[in-house]
């Protein structure tokens, strides 16, 4: 491993999704500006927008999209170069 490139202020931050107010502990070097208070002891707070808690993938949700979706644009943009 190359020496010198990681960085040194790692520490336990709290994830928190706030989709669903599910958090975790795990270290990191993210940059917050809130703190949250968890069995007595303060921890830096990170909010996520999704997690694995909320991500359709972990969750076996299904998202369906209308006829507008990426793949409906990306035939109807590209369908003029259809070579047959």
């Amino acid at each position: 491993m190359k020496k010198k490139i990681h960085p040194k202020n790692y520490r336990l931050v709290v994830f928190k999704d706030i989709n669903n107010e599910k958090i975790f502990i795990c270290k990191s070097t993210v940059k917050t500006k809130e703190i949250i208070r968890i069995n007595e002891c303060e921890y830096p707070l990170y909010k996520m927008e999704i997690s694995s808690y909320s991500h359709p993938f972990f969750t076996g949700e299904k998202r369906f999209f209308g006829k507008t979706g990426p793949a409906e644009k990306f035939k109807r943009k590209y369908k003029k170069y259809k070579k047959f």
